[in-house]
């Protein structure tokens, strides 16, 4: 890979402790003859050293200027701001999770320097694609750190104890969704030893939450869609859902929030008069709060009570779990750009992108067409 520069700067979202190389996958990729540039204090908030990068082949850069000059590919996590994308030089590679769309001056500054960007929330879901799925490894430590603020914020135990003062009966909890945020939240609250059902629209994810431990909350409603996702619910499903899903409410203690439909903003499933009937003490944690939240209540960012009801939004969950969502993350990403970084490419020292390949054809923005 003679002459390939990857470039790494600290990421500057506001609370953003994950880092989108380790020192485990720069050796990797130092290994194979790439020149790696790391911004001092890239993965601090990982609790990966400077020492730990340099040690695995790295050269330290004082700036993210200097970290991502001349580089034929930029990793991260969290798109740069703008004005670092217009100082990369025209034709880098860039991958992240980069949401163009989402901020105008963003793309416009992917397209004017001609950036080769692969936003990885674009990835196609398939099983190839497994081991590059982010979204799929990073809602797994958002499920888990969801489970965990929950616990954290109800005023009961989770378990069931026998103590001296009497049994305490176990937590009822309920998670809200059972894509990969959920299914892991199922799973760490029933090792805390709580009573867990899980609901899902999708009635093939009974199998699922049943195989976890969970129980499989029916209420009548199915929504299954294309590609594994949920559809929407038209409105007389929805209002019965809601009535069924109101009742059942008022005995549950916890409820933990992880239903998500890609690309639009998270659907309402908890509203304000479900969660008014709601016992003092019950807990709600919406994970979904950085698109719109689950609940109605919900405001992101923000942990509030609502007639005794506790309603925590909290945003970018799985960077409360830095070491290990970085870790995966950074495994993620080198598997992908093991795609574009074959031989051909070490020996001509320049990137080669084979855009028949509907993995890297499907994640560029724009995306490109696969010749027949």
């Amino acid at each position: 890979m003679a002459g390939i520069t990857i470039g790494i700067a600290s990421e500057t979202a506001t609370g953003e402790r994950r880092v989108a190389l380790t020192p485990e996958t720069c050796k990797k990729l130092t290994a194979r003859g790439a020149r790696i540039r790391v911004q001092r204090g890239a993965g601090h908030g990982a609790s990966f050293s400077d020492d730990a990068y340099a040690q695995a082949g790295a050269e330290l850069a004082d700036d993210a200027a200097t970290a991502l000059d001349g580089a034929d590919l930029v990793l991260c996590v969290q798109p740069p701001p703008s004005t670092t994308l217009s100082g990369l030089r025209e034709g880098t590679a860039l991958v992240g999770l980069l949401a163009p769309q989402a901020d105008a001056a963003r793309g416009e500054a992917i397209a004017q320097r001609k950036l080769i960007a692969f936003p990885l929330e674009r990835l196609p879901r398939t099983t190839r694609a497994q081991a590059m799925d982010v979204l799929s490894s990073q809602a797994g430590m958002a499920g888990y750190k969801a489970v965990l603020i929950a616990a954290q914020l109800a005023p009961r135990f989770f378990p069931m104890l026998t103590t001296a003062a009497g049994t305490i009966r176990p937590s009822k909890v309920l998670i809200v969704g059972a894509g990969v945020a959920g299914l892991q939240a199922i799973a760490t609250a029933k090792r805390l030893g709580a009573q867990v059902e899980g609901f899902d629209v999708r009635p093939e994810t009974r199998e699922q939450i049943e195989s976890l431990g969970g129980r499989f909350l029916d209420l009548g409603v199915s929504a299954a869609g294309e590609g594994g996702y949920a559809r929407a619910l038209t409105d007389e499903e929805r209002a019965e859902q809601q009535r069924r899903l109101g009742e059942h409410l008022k005995s549950i203690d916890v409820i933990v929030c992880t239903a998500a439909v890609p690309g639009r903003p998270a659907p309402k499933i908890i509203s304000a008069a479900m969660v008014a009937g709601m016992k003092p003490g019950s807990v709600i944690v919406d994970l979904a709060a950085e698109t719109g939240g689950n609940c109605e209540l919900t405001q992101p960012g923000e942990t509030i009570d609502s007639g005794g009801v506790t309603v925590a939004g909290p945003l970018n969950l799985a960077s409360q779990g830095a070491v290990h969502a970085s870790e995966m993350y950074a495994r993620n990403v080198l598997n992908f750009v093991n795609l574009f970084l074959d031989e051909k490419a070490v020996e001509a020292g320049a990137l080669s992108f084979d855009w028949d390949d509907e993995l890297l054809a499907r994640t560029v923005w724009p995306e490109r067409t696969i010749n027949a």
